[in-house]
């Protein structure tokens, strides 16, 4: 017991950043010194994990916040900031109205199907079969039980296009594990089926930040951190471009912005 506690009995600890007078140490390190050292991704990932990433882990988190910085206007995070925002509510409360509607079943998908990734490799474990063997028994489980295999197939993509492009970040990080191995087979047995249900992005993310080793609690956590600039985007164009109080239609809309481009290569 710290002779603070002995002479407070209020007193608590954490073990998140510690703040003195000129100092800010995030998990140790001093934050002038991340400052233009360490990426965004890395820096998430320090606070939430307690380490520093390795290089590549750090562009892996990068990534993953990037691919899921924004989907357009009709996810409900979206569409409730920027209904709220109709209203004339400030920032604040219209970006918090987008963050509280990532549930279960709007961003979730990313702890659910790690769970359920992590239930199949338990499964091969305990019986000594194969991730494909475990993986049909268990989605005919959830078949009969009503239940969906959470990170597979989209509403709008045949092929998600984020999807490949994390799994090829996590390969280059030395990233991926039984939780990858097993969303792979999952897809498998459902294109066995005739289902066409590839891995999406929230699949993706899932089964690499399970075997990166984040706990599951935290991976909502990502997805908010992920899309909150886009939030902050809708509700600014909101309060810029429409009219206060109007009925916002989730689908009647079209794209006027920036046309197709590329990224510019530059060296410093």
């Amino acid at each position: 017991m710290s002779d603070e506690t002995k002479t407070n009995p209020n007193a608590w600890t954490t073990g998140i950043t510690k703040i003195q007078p000129n100092s800010v140490r995030v998990k140790g390190y001093d934050i002038a010194d991340l400052m233009g050292k360490v990426s965004f991704g890395a820096a998430v990932y320090l606070i939430l994990r307690g380490e520093m990433p390795s290089e590549s882990v750090g562009r892996l988190m990068d990534a993953i916040l990037v691919s899921s910085i924004d989907h357009g206007a009709t996810p409900p995070s979206a569409l409730a900031a920027r209904t709220v925002a109709s209203t004339g509510a400030s920032l604040s409360a219209s970006v918090a109205a987008g963050i509280m509607s990532i549930n279960a079943s709007h961003g979730g998908a990313i702890e659910n199907c790690a769970r359920q990734l992590s239930h199949i490799i338990a499964r091969c474990e305990e019986t000594g079969n194969s991730l494909g063997e475990v993986a049909e028994a268990v989605l005919a489980e959830m078949k009969a039980g009503g239940q969906r295999m959470s990170g597979f197939g989209h509403r709008i993509h045949s092929n998600d296009p984020r999807t490949a492009r994390l799994f090829e970040l996590a390969e280059a990080a030395g990233a991926t594990g039984k939780h990858v191995e097993a969303a792979r087979a999952v897809q498998s047995v459902f294109e066995a089926s005739g289902k066409k249900l590839p891995i999406n992005v929230d699949g993706a993310m899932g089964a690499i930040l399970a075997d990166l080793g984040f706990p599951f609690e935290t991976m909502n956590g990502l997805f908010m951190i992920a899309r909150t600039p886009g939030l902050v985007a809708h509700v600014t164009e909101e309060k810029q471009r429409q009219k206060p109080m109007r009925k916002i239609d989730p689908v009647d809309h079209s794209y006027d912005g920036p046309a197709s481009r590329e990224i510019e290569h530059r060296t410093e």
